[in-house]
């Protein structure tokens, strides 16, 4: 099922209009707006979310994490190991 659609009236500058048209076939101009406007959003809403969260985990609160993550999952492969053997 589509989803449903309004038009919406907005300015963009004329080169950007004259690419669009280059570029785009006229039937599928508004869809090529829409996912570039789409994915803008996320990437947007994805920085704001990370510029949210920055520091949420510290060194204190997550004393395993000090040495990185990647260190952190090498000891616990290698204490899986030690308990599991193949």
């Amino acid at each position: 099922m589509a989803a449903a659609t309004k038009q919406a009236n907005f300015l963009l500058p004329e080169d950007l209009i004259e690419e669009l048209r280059k570029n785009v076939s006229k039937r599928e101009q508004s869809k090529f707006v829409a996912k570039a406007l789409k994915n803008e959003i996320k990437r947007l809403k994805l920085r704001i979310a990370l510029t949210n969260c920055y520091g949420a985990w510290s060194d204190k609160d997550h004393p395993e994490l000090k040495e990185g993550a990647e260190a952190f999952v090498r000891g616990l492969r290698k204490s899986s190991r030690m308990i599991h053997p193949r």
